[in-house]
């Protein structure tokens, strides 16, 4: 049995050591506390602009001129990282910042040789390193080094660790971390490397400068076939997958990292968050397939022309793809001016919207005559783009041949300032002269309109006469985005089936695709807006400074980059919208006498609207066959529509009222069932008119 006195001096002693202990733990957590490591809440890290997908559209380099991209986990490939720590940091998910057996074993490797065989870094130290860059290389930096590590390993988590050094490591240069690296090295994200790719990023960081393959390539070489080698004697890799790797090419290049949708990234900027990416609708495949087509039309156009080209989801207004021009960086296209945004004559590209208005109204049926010849509308003289004339032509032939004087005729019976309020219904605020009124000169481009302008009333085409106001992503959160009718259903498609029927420039290949082009005066700007059952796609050409161009036109001109622009874009042609029911396309010998030509007289001006006679019912004509589905649950109305008579006016089927007195020219009509019925309209004088129509 051991003496009193004996245990009561060890009591003592532990006693007194265990004080000392909590006092030497104590002094430590207040020296951290005191010292703490310069951990930033969030790296300083390059602005990313990303695309609806979260893929990299543009990077900016960091104040100090790196390109240095924030890099998580679950943004590289998990062979690398594991191929990381077996080479950096074995036991690196179970140390506590130092690697106590790594740091013997090197010091022993150090006693024998009399030089450093391998370092007892951990992942931890080095990222203390990173943070907090070392004067020298003696004992005393190497144990702050340690110091720091302990404090890094209490505050960050292992994954935060990993991530950290991820996004700091030296790879060369100004490349800063992996995701750079893996996009100047390898021209891709590192979600999904190679083993030999893997093998290089873990290499790099140790002799950044001395192994960059785009300056020591053999260097570099070697250097990933030491990793290899390791990861053999490791475990983590069979000799014949690491022998295959072997034979990979280094490649010597380094890549500019992604630079797409300039004007846009560059709008972004003001928004930037530190750490955060900014993103905008723009998926990144239709981006690069379109910028592409538009570097080689400008080359093949010549000096000083420049392109620019939108492409939008009729059903959302989403811009998928937008380029301001040619090259952003080509001074002598004016590369920096955004021309999606800038105000400039349409040409003939509004024409469609003129018939539309003519068919809602029920004016014109395709195939109406209407007469292509000289005319004077109080003085202004509209004449066609080839200075000649056709004489009588359909309705339909007139919009396919993009004639001027019989768009300048239904224009005239239309009325310019409701198609301009049309416009502005669906968002489009068309630019004119000061004190000016609407007139007939804005069907021939005596507007002004941007290039985003146009696509987004091209969307109401594409999307059942419906559109959707653009939007990128640059807007202000509280931008109001509208859904609008620039046309009705019926009207639309007769519009829709139109110009589906244009013959598409020499070269290309017919894709489903309905389109428009038009010319400004002067030849200073030549357009082609096209659209299928859901993508809307618009191309401007020209010069920045407005300058004229000799013989640039739309046809020529635009309509072989919007067809290559469909293409390029990657995206699957959608089916054009179909038929509706009720639309009545008849043959022109079963055309009504009313809607048999558009009827003129030496003024200019529709007939129905210098006189007033008799109510007569133009749709549904007498006698017609109209499909309603009327079987199915959606069975649709009937729109009726008149010429002539004098307002208000009252319907009546089967001599019951529809609905009450109205004003308006237009009313509907529900069908009980399939069957004969006849339709009835009275005028304010008791004038009236019938038709007898089957419904099915």
């Amino acid at each position: 049995m051991l003496p009193k006195k004996f245990l009561r001096r060890t009591a003592i002693a532990g006693a007194s050591l265990a004080g000392l202990t909590a006092i030497a733990t104590a002094g430590l957590w207040e020296l951290d506390r005191a010292f703490p490591p310069p951990l930033q809440a969030e790296l300083t890290v390059s602005t990313e602009v990303q695309d609806r997908d979260g893929q990299l559209l543009r990077a900016f380099a960091t104040p100090d001129g790196y390109w240095r991209l924030e890099t998580r986990l679950d943004q590289v490939d998990k062979q690398f990282v594991d191929m990381l720590v077996t080479y950096e940091d074995k036991r690196f998910w179970d140390h506590e910042g130092v690697d106590v057996l790594a740091l013997a074993r090197a010091a022993g490797q150090f006693a024998a040789s009399g030089h450093i065989v391998s370092g007892g870094s951990t992942l931890s130290m080095q990222l203390a390193r990173l943070i907090e860059p070392r004067e020298s290389r003696s004992l005393g930096s190497k144990i702050k080094q340690m110091l720091r590590a302990i404090q890094i390993e209490r505050r960050l988590s292992k994954r935060e660790i990993l991530e950290r050094y991820l996004t700091l490591a030296p790879y060369g240069g100004n490349l800063e971390g992996a995701r750079a690296a893996s996009l100047a090295y390898f021209g891709k994200e590192p979600k999904r490397l190679t083993v030999s790719e893997a093998a290089l990023l873990v290499a790099l960081p140790q002799l950044p400068e001395k192994r960059r393959p785009d300056r020591n390539l053999q260097i570099a070489h070697a250097a990933r076939d030491r990793v290899l080698t390791r990861m053999v004697s490791s475990g983590l890799l069979g000799e014949r997958e690491a022998a295959r790797a072997a034979l990979d090419d280094v490649s010597g290049l380094r890549r500019t990292l992604p630079a797409l949708a300039a004007h846009a990234a560059y709008a972004m900027l003001p928004r930037a968050v530190p750490g955060q990416p900014l993103r905008l609708t723009i998926r990144k495949s239709v981006q690069e397939g379109l910028e592409q087509v538009a570097r080689d039309a400008a080359t093949k156009l010549g000096p000083r022309l420049s392109v620019a080209i939108v492409l939008a989801d009729a059903r959302t207004g989403d811009i998928l793809g937008e380029v301001g021009s040619a090259n952003f960086f080509d001074a002598s296209r004016s590369g920096w001016i955004d021309m999606t945004k800038i105000v400039r004559s349409p040409g003939s590209t509004l024409k469609p919207f003129i018939y539309g208005l003519a068919f809602e109204q029920g004016l014109v049926a395709q195939e109406t005559l209407i007469e292509d010849s000289p005319v004077d509308f109080g003085g202004y003289r509209p004449k066609n783009f080839d200075m000649g004339y056709q004489g009588d032509v359909s309705i339909r032939q007139a919009l396919q041949l993009s004639l001027n004087v019989p768009a300048i005729r239904v224009l005239d019976a239309v009325g310019p300032a409701r198609l301009t309020a049309r416009f502005r219904q669906a968002g489009v605020n068309p630019i004119l002269p000061v004190n000016e009124a609407p007139g007939l000169a804005i069907g021939l481009g005596g507007v002004g309109v941007t290039l985003r302008d146009l696509v987004q009333l091209y969307t109401g085409l594409a999307n059942g006469g419906k559109t959707h106001t653009l939007h990128d992503g640059t807007e202000p959160a509280t931008a109001e985005r509208t859904t609008a009718t620039i046309l009705d259903d019926q009207a639309n498609w007769q519009i829709i089936d139109i110009l589906s029927g244009v013959k598409p420039p020499e070269g290309a290949s017919q894709r489903g695709i309905a389109y428009k082009t038009g010319t400004s005066y002067g030849y200073r700007d030549a357009w082609s807006v096209g659209f299928d059952g859901r993508y809307v796609l618009g191309v401007w050409v020209g010069r920045p400074d407005a300058g004229a161009v000799p013989g640039l036109s739309g046809y020529v001109s635009a309509a072989p980059i919007l067809f290559e622009g469909f293409v390029r874009s990657g995206l699957a042609t959608v089916p054009l919208p179909g038929k509706p029911p009720g639309v009545f396309s008849p043959k022109r010998e079963d055309l009504p006498v009313t809607l048999a030509r558009f009827g003129a007289g030496a003024d200019g001006l529709v007939q129905a609207t210098v006189t007033e006679p008799a109510p007569t019912i133009i749709f549904p004509p007498d006698g017609a066959r109209v499909d309603l589905a009327t079987n199915s649950a959606d069975a649709s109305p009937l729109v009726l529509k008149l010429q002539g008579g004098r307002a208000p006016f009252r319907w009546l089927a089967n001599g019951k009222p529809l609905t009450g007195i109205d004003r308006r020219r237009t009313a509907t009509w529900q069908p009980d069932g399939a069957g004969y019925s006849t339709l009835t309209v009275i005028d304010a004088a008791g004038r009236a008119a019938s038709v007898k129509v089957f419904v099915e």
